[in-house]
């Protein structure tokens, strides 16, 4: 299988400096958020609620950052472009299609990881 995200462990380890105990809770904390930005997003699209979006991309986005998701970064920008200029519409369901297929590569990625 090729990894999405080849230097996710390199970058976890980095900033753990050694500590197996902060890396997995560091890990740990990384597959959290993913999970909780795909729930936020299913709700969001369903209530049809911008707001939960823009709250839950604001938490996420230093940690998606840091840890090499520019994908998932990049296709979070095109999404706040479709509701800017057309609302919940078919364009952001099909967005919303592409985003979790890159949500569940880091999702799956991240959870091998868990020690």
């Amino acid at each position: 299988m090729k990894l999405m995200y080849p230097e996710l462990r390199s970058l976890i380890s980095g900033m753990s400096d050694g500590d197996d105990e902060f890396e997995n809770q560091l890990t740990t904390a990384i597959y959290q958020g993913l999970i909780e930005l795909r729930e936020k997003y299913l709700e969001a699209s369903i209530t049809k609620n911008e707001e939960i979006i823009k709250q839950i991309r604001h938490k996420l986005k230093p940690t998606l950052s840091m840890f090499g998701f520019d994908d998932i970064i990049a296709e979070l920008h095109n999404g706040k472009d479709i509701l800017d200029s057309n609302g919940f519409g078919v364009a952001f369901e099909d967005h919303k299609e592409i985003l979790f297929s890159f949500l569940e590569a880091a999702i799956c990625e991240s959870r091998s990881l868990i020690k």
